[in-house]
């Protein structure tokens, strides 16, 4: 087997025969007209046109920053190897860390930071409670395409402290109806591990009227590593052993003079339930031999925990939006939307789920439970030709949100987040000017936000303080502002500032609040020693604003394209993450954070048969070893400390290599590597002399994979996917530093996959 760098050696050889299409800016993305495009008659080339972040149509060269667009195609090649909805951002959007294979999203982010996902523009789960289940939330055979905005944005609202990620489901584009049937076997040759899919799509379009229904059902295996030693269930969800459920219905209708108007609906329901089959058997992680003995990886074992619940992911959608092409000179739309969210965790029996009430420590099992609901209301009307001014646009909003969250130990009905309610009001602007090769643009919007939480205890662990509610007012004003100059039809450049707004999973410090004594201590029971608290008086609560600066060039040639972009973000008051050494647990720093980093993306066509594709992605990030203290003793640290996986993953290489062999047929062989990295920093708080000091290692990896198609045209086209075409042994990147040996997995060895598409 190949070692990571001299796989990477081998990748980059491949490379220097390519040049690609930017992540920035996509030239090679399939043409996909998406519903807000289709609503606006008057964008005409819908080849290279992007959405998210500019709220209606807008070409992707006239804006100044990177954008991913990760065409219908790209998706489809992904489907054929895995039905993971985050697999594909692994492999096509540079920033992107390594996939999790879970149903939890721990430890995937974007430029280090977490992304706001959005379905059809509506944010999927909660800031207020991050239960990093949001990457889990429909069928990916009814998504169309992905918009990636990378880095920090505040234009579809809180959340995005590291981008937007943005599922655009498909939409109809042939007169008449189309029914596709999907079959789907997955196997690892091992009795437990087949897994099948069936799923039904409808389609139709008739003049004015359109709609697309669909209906699919996935049952999971358990999985294997490459040693053919069982994956452990992981606590935070696994998509292994695991019944998928989805349907979908979304229908439009144009109608006015010309069509200039349109009204849409949909309705989305994803249920993803674990079978409850198997149970997690903790490994033992090198560093910790002396507690566990011999060196082994979790493990999964027949059986069930007596009087647990199934594990879920329960999504539900509702939206409704109104678009007219001819407001006032403009396009106005209007989108309301509905979104539900239940996430119950696998039961655990850790110290911080005990309570001698209920039974004697250790002994006590219990499940997480987060809930969230979201309502809210988002408008905007885009003016071009501002002012008789050809060129020069205008586009204005207002967003309104509620967003709620709590979580609760599902089996001892007891609280552990309290409930927590955040209304939002935020108008918006913005303004673009095209000066013949050049674009200017910039904007603001207006965060008013209000976080009410009310009168709480904490749990036995967190010493059952009270904790006194109240409302806090988050006010911020979020500008951005860039330029692009197209140098030539190949050539354009760009440079931008942006901010980027979000509240810091408020849930866990919430949680995590006890007496000033140990936790757990029972001779503290209600801590009648301390003062009162309040939510007002906790420090982490704050928000996180994110201020990015970044530039980069893009090329696109005939036969290929290339693009790279360099950026650099800050946040005064930001957050990483750290496990709990009692717990195993999450848990928040909040402390200054600064990150750099750079990306590349290309694409080259040899011919018509043969095509490569490429990303790669350096990022590297600071933060202080301890934030300011609450009493006002001492400041924040310096930006000494690297932060690691759980926050930034190391660099990665992916690449693509197609032959279309037939006009019917392709085949495509593709590998990601993530290199190894070394990390290590210390400082000394002047203040009490304290020394601090993070060192961690990981090891890096390449997994090939092999895609094969071939269309039959008369029965339907055959796919046929080898996820770890090598069968590699590797331990996941962000699984591997030391912190408690709850969450040391192995990724997943060979899997075979055989999918059937017919349409008729």
């Amino acid at each position: 087997m190949l070692k990571p760098l001299s796989a990477a050696i081998g990748s980059a050889l491949l490379l220097s025969f390519a040049a690609g299409t930017a992540a920035a800016q996509d030239a090679a993305a399939a043409p996909a007209e998406t519903e807000t495009a289709q609503g606006s008659r008057a964008a005409v080339n819908l080849d290279n046109v992007v959405v998210t972040g500019t709220r209606s149509p807008k070409a992707v060269d006239k804006i100044p920053g990177a954008i991913t667009l990760v065409s219908k195609a790209e998706l489809a090649r992904s489907l054929v190897l895995t039905e993971d909805a985050t697999a594909v951002l692994a492999r096509t959007v540079p920033g992107y860390a390594e996939s999790s294979q879970a149903m939890s999203n721990t430890g995937e982010n974007l430029r280090g930071r977490v992304a706001l996902r959005l379905f059809d523009g509506v944010p999927q789960g909660s800031p207020l409670r991050e239960g990093t289940r949001n990457g889990t939330f429909t069928d990916m055979g009814i998504v169309g395409r992905i918009e990636v905005i990378n880095g920090p944005s505040a234009s579809e609202g809180i959340g995005a402290a590291g981008g937007i990620i943005n599922y655009l489901s498909a939409a109809p584009t042939k007169e008449g109806n189309e029914f596709t049937l999907i079959s789907r076997y997955t196997t690892q040759f091992k009795d437990d591990s087949a897994g099948w899919k069936l799923g039904l799509n409808f389609a139709r379009k008739a003049g004015n009227f359109d709609m697309l229904a669909s209906v699919s059902f996935l049952d999971r295996g358990i999985t294997y590593d490459g040693n053919g030693r069982r994956i452990g269930m992981n606590t935070s969800g696994s998509l292994a052993d695991t019944e998928s459920r989805n349907l979908f219905l979304k229908a439009g209708y144009d109608f006015g003079e010309d069509g200039t108007q349109r009204i849409e609906g949909s309705v989305s329901h994803f249920n993803i339930e674990g079978k409850a089959n198997y149970i997690q058997v903790l490994g033992c992680r090198p560093d910790e031999r002396a507690l566990c003995g011999e060196t082994r990886t979790n493990t999964s074992e027949r059986g069930t925990i007596f009087g647990s619940k199934a594990a879920i992911n329960d999504f539900k959608q509702y939206q409704l939006t109104y678009t007219n092409s001819d407001f006032f000179g403009g396009t106005l739309t209007v989108n309301g939307y509905k979104a539900d969210q239940q996430m119950r965790y696998l039961p655990e029996n850790t110290i911080d789920r005990q309570d001698p009430r209920l039974g004697p420590i250790g002994q006590v099992w219990d499940q997480s439970e987060i809930v969230t609901d979201k309502k809210g209301l988002r408008t905007s009307w885009a003016r071009p030709s501002l002012f008789a001014v050809d060129g020069l646009e205008l586009r204005i909003g207002l967003d309104l949100v509620e967003d709620t969250a709590e979580q609760r130990l599902a089996l001892t009905d007891r609280l552990w987040v309290p409930p927590m309610n955040y209304k939002s009001r935020a108008p918006w602007m913005q303004l673009s000017w095209d000066i013949g090769p050049v674009t200017l643009s910039g904007g603001i919007r207006r965060e008013d936000g209000e976080l009410r939480v009310d009168d709480y205890t904490t749990t036995w662990y967190r010493d059952r303080r009270n904790v006194g509610g109240g409302t806090l007012d988050y006010q911020e004003n979020l500008t951005n502002f860039g330029a692009v100059w197209r140098v030539n039809e190949q050539w354009s450049v760009f440079g931008s500032y942006g901010e980027g707004f979000t509240l810091a999973n408020v849930g866990i410090p919430l949680r995590n609040v006890q007496c000033s004594g140990d936790a757990g201590s029972v001779q503290t029971d209600g801590c009648p020693n301390d003062p009162p608290i309040n939510v007002g008086d906790l420090l982490d609560l704050n928000a996180i604003v994110v201020e990015n600066t970044e530039f980069g060039f893009n090329w696109r040639g005939e036969r290929g394209s290339l693009s790279a972009s360099h950026y650099d973000s800050k946040s005064d008051y930001g957050q990483s993450l750290a496990i709990d050494p009692i717990t195993n647990d999450l848990v928040l720093l909040r402390a200054p954070v600064r990150i750099k980093g750079y990306e590349l993306s290309g694409d080259w066509r040899f011919n018509d048969a043969w095509r490569i594709s490429a990303v790669y992605s350096h990022t590297r990030g600071k933060t202080s070893f301890w934030s300011a203290d609450a009493a006002g003793r001492f400041g924040a640290g310096g930006l000494n400390k690297p932060m690691g996986v759980l926050d930034i993953n190391p660099d990665k290489l992916a690449w693509t290599l197609t032959w279309n062999f037939l006009p019917n047929a392709d085949v495509s062989l593709g590998a990601t590597t993530l290199f190894s990295r070394n990390l290590s920093g210390s400082d000394v708080r002047a203040f009490d002399k304290r020394a601090f000091s993070f060192t961690e290692s990981t090891k890096g990896y390449t997994l090939f994979d092999l895609g094969f198609n071939y269309d039959t045209q008369r029965y339907g086209k055959l796919s046929l996917g080898i996820e770890n075409l090598l069968d590699k042994q590797y331990i996941l990147s962000w699984s591997q530093p030391p912190g408690g040996f709850q969450n040391y997995w192995a990724g997943r060895g060979r899997t075979i996959s055989l999918t059937h598409t017919f349409k008729f």
